[in-house]
């Protein structure tokens, strides 16, 4: 493959902790490549995104990576049982449980993608093992470049499909509100004027260091803790969640694409919605994580009126879309925008008996 930009291949499969420090800053070439495509879900292809999971999750797996300059094909080795493993390797993207973001990026993604499946499948005869693809949108251009470079010599398997929700904030919180229908926008302003004579107000936070961070996400388990969630012991305050999502405010940080908006009554915080910036060829958006609110206070649909404050900070700063995530049924009311996403398994074609 021949480019006029500098290129800069890495293969890395050593075993245990892996120096990631050349992909974990804001501006690496794997965030580069992020920006580079429109993206069905640009945050989770970023590094805030999957570095956070594999450092949280499975720091253990083994990175496999190749990129040059605006480029990157990022995988890791999945954890087989030993009773299946034998010569069988499967390849997956690094954040490998909810597949939303693409480990194929960049203009030559789908090239270093060849050339991974010639380095680490290069025979037919090991047609057992291959690469799962997230991320891809059916009928996208990632689709179709990977149908047309790799469809003589590989067999795909659609094995998961995902439809993604979002909402343009085009016309600012004007324009947002007038894609939502008049219900909604009645029960909105009765629910904040009833808040509002509660004594609820909204503070707005972007951690621009590690402490900020560190403080902010302190300020959000203690909520998460009092809500049904925590109370029920099956939030973000348990389990590698809770590391996950410090990884991840730590990283927003860094990148100052952190946007996290607390509701509070008389100086007690009781409620807080979280997510983080991220730009692409398309424009820039932002991604909702997380929002919980006290148990206490779920008379006073703080949940809703966290999404709301949020929108009109983000209408303030100019961004372009609001994208929450898989469709749920609450999303409907939020959101205009669906798109499907699907998980493929790649695997080369058995050889010709």
């Amino acid at each position: 493959m021949e480019s006029d930009q500098p290129q800069q291949h890495g293969l890395f499969q050593s075993a245990g902790r892996q120096d990631v420090s050349a992909w974990d800053e804001p501006d690496s070439n794997w965030n580069r490549a992020a920006a580079a495509g429109s993206q069905a879900d640009p945050f989770c292809c970023r590094t805030e995104w999957q570095l956070s999971y594999h450092e949280a999750m499975d720091p253990h797996r083994k990175l496999i990576v190749r990129e040059q300059s605006g480029s990157i094909a990022a995988f890791a080795e999945m954890n087989l049982p030993e009773s299946s493993a034998g010569s069988l390797s499967i390849y997956s993207p690094v954040e490998s449980h909810w597949f939303f973001g693409s480990p194929v990026l960049g203009p030559a993604g789908v090239d270093l993608l060849v050339e991974l499946f010639d380095e680490l499948v290069p025979s037919r005869d090991d047609y057992d093992s291959g690469f799962l693809v997230s991320g891809v949108e059916p009928d996208g251009p990632l689709f179709k470049e990977i149908a047309g470079k790799l469809g003589s010599f590989c067999n795909a398997w659609k094995v998961q499909e995902e439809t993604l929700c979002s909402a343009s904030l085009e016309g600012g919180v004007d324009g947002f509100l007038s894609r939502r229908s008049a219900k909604h926008r009645r029960s909105l302003r009765k629910q904040n004027n009833k808040a509002s004579k509660a004594g609820v107000y909204f503070e707005r936070h972007a951690p621009a260091t590690a402490a900020d961070a560190a403080a902010v996400y302190a300020r959000m388990l203690a909520v998460e803790e009092s809500s049904w969630k925590g109370i029920g012991e099956c939030g973000m305050t348990v389990g590698r969640s809770r590391r996950y999502y410090d990884c991840m405010t730590r990283r927003l940080a860094e990148s100052r694409g952190g946007r996290i908006m607390f509701a509070r009554h008389e100086e007690k915080d009781i409620g807080f919605v979280f997510g983080g910036l991220a730009g692409s060829a398309a424009g820039s958006c932002y991604r909702g994580q997380q929002f919980s609110y006290a148990d206490d206070w779920k008379n006073y649909s703080i949940g809703n009126l966290l999404q709301l404050e949020q929108i009109k900070w983000l209408c303030e700063e100019g961004v372009d879309r609001y994208d929450m995530g898989p469709m749920m049924d609450y999303k409907v009311h939020w959101t205009e925008i669906n798109t499907s996403i699907m998980t493929l398994m790649l695997k080369r074609k058995p050889a010709a008996i």
